[in-house]
């Protein structure tokens, strides 16, 4: 059985022009949305977009640090995934909604 060709690698500009409109989207679905739980993913997408980064240079570099990067990166996302949603579920409760524009202030 004949071998199959090994393919081309992706380029690293794909993985950065991929990573910058993730990251893009991120900001504008941060800036322009009104709802916190979009603003919340959003942020959790800009995270995403710089771990691609991370991983890409990593890769091409054939270095541990981006991953490692990564790692942590998605650990404080998990945290901040955790204590955010508490947030939001605290703040639900007491406003009964979650407008961005309606829960500017501190007081209840």
């Amino acid at each position: 059985m004949p071998l199959l060709p090994v393919p081309a690698a992706v380029p690293l500009s794909y993985y950065l022009i991929l990573s910058a409109v993730l990251f893009a989207l991120g900001v504008a679905g941060f800036l322009f949305r009104r709802s916190l739980i979009t603003v919340f993913m959003s942020i959790e997408l800009m995270l995403n977009a710089v771990n691609l980064t991370f991983v890409a240079f990593s890769y091409q570099h054939r270095q541990v640090d981006g991953h490692l990067f990564t790692f942590f990166v998605m650990v404080v996302a998990a945290a901040e995934a955790a204590v955010g949603l508490a947030i939001i579920l605290t703040v639900y409760k007491n406003r009964g909604t979650l407008a961005v524009d309606e829960i500017d202030s501190l007081k209840l």
